[in-house]
């Protein structure tokens, strides 16, 4: 019995040297890891498929947000489901008010500053650690500088909760974009009958809802998407998917919803719900 407590003991202290020094470790990879709301995040660059340099930042497991290095593309959008969602809101052709829910890398936002400007964002992210990892790592605070949108009203960062945020808002906004997760869920009432109603509310006439409902569109992991179309199928005209992998519909991918009263020219993939 003596030599398990032993044992055990030494295995403890093998345990805490290992974590106490993961940090370091980390860093020798060229890795930041930081503590936030949701859990362990990380911070690290890699390429993409054609070799360029881009920064992830993973959040407790699941990848959030992704922007490009090199000057010149750090404002320009590195994931396709951003691509298809600032597509939608170019094609309306019209000054827009745009909330965003949920900030991570601030992607989006950063595009919309850059390269729209008929469009004035909130951008609403819960957790203030965040949005620090996205001035400091990912480029937001160089793009407000170069772009001057949070001093002319453009781009407005909210600290809080995007639900809460969505209930209280009084004036109608023209698009709002779900891009807020928690682990590998979208924002929890936005699932639901309930938080289709208040979002069609909070639309101004001819509004367009864009989420990113991360999950396969096929099989037994599609749950979350059968129950955000069926939501808004009750409350808009109009529900359309556009795919992330669409010749693999059983592999998780980040795909995104349109909802809307207006007649739309859609993305190209997109399928149509109703």
């Amino acid at each position: 019995m003596k030599e398990f407590f032993i044992g055990l003991a030494i295995l403890t202290v093998v345990c805490t040297a290992i974590l106490a020094a993961l940090p370091w470790l980390l860093r020798r990879r060229g890795v930041e890891m930081r503590r936030t709301k949701f859990g362990l995040t990380l911070v690290f660059d890699s390429a993409d498929a054609d070799g360029t340099p881009v920064r992830l930042l993973n959040v407790n497991g699941t990848f959030q947000s992704v922007s490009y290095v090199p000057d010149g593309l750090r404002f320009e959008l590195a994931c396709v489901y951003h691509r298809v969602m600032a597509s939608v809101i170019e094609g309306l052709d019209r000054p827009v008010r745009v909330m965003v829910m949920g900030g991570g890398g601030y992607s989006l936002p950063k595009y919309l500053a850059a390269f729209v400007p008929a469009a004035r964002t909130d951008v609403v992210e819960v957790d203030p650690a965040i949005t620090r990892l996205a001035r400091e790592r990912f480029f937001l605070d160089e793009c407000l500088e170069k772009t001057g949108a949070e001093k002319d009203g453009r781009l407005r960062l909210v600290t809080g909760d995007a639900w809460a945020f969505l209930r209280a808002a009084t004036e109608p906004y023209d698009v709002i974009v779900n891009d807020a997760f928690s682990g590998k869920r979208p924002l929890g009432p936005l699932e639901t009958s309930e938080g289709a109603r208040v979002l069609r509310s909070r639309l101004a006439e001819g509004g367009v809802y864009l989420a990113n409902v991360r999950c396969s569109c096929e099989g037994p992991g599609d749950r979350p998407l059968r129950e955000v179309e069926d939501a808004f199928g009750r409350e808009f005209a109009h529900v359309a998917v556009v795919p992330e992998w669409a010749d693999e519909p059983r592999k998780p991918g980040n795909n995104v919803v349109v909802a809307t009263d207006a007649e739309l020219t859609l993305p190209e993939g997109a399928v149509v719900v109703q």
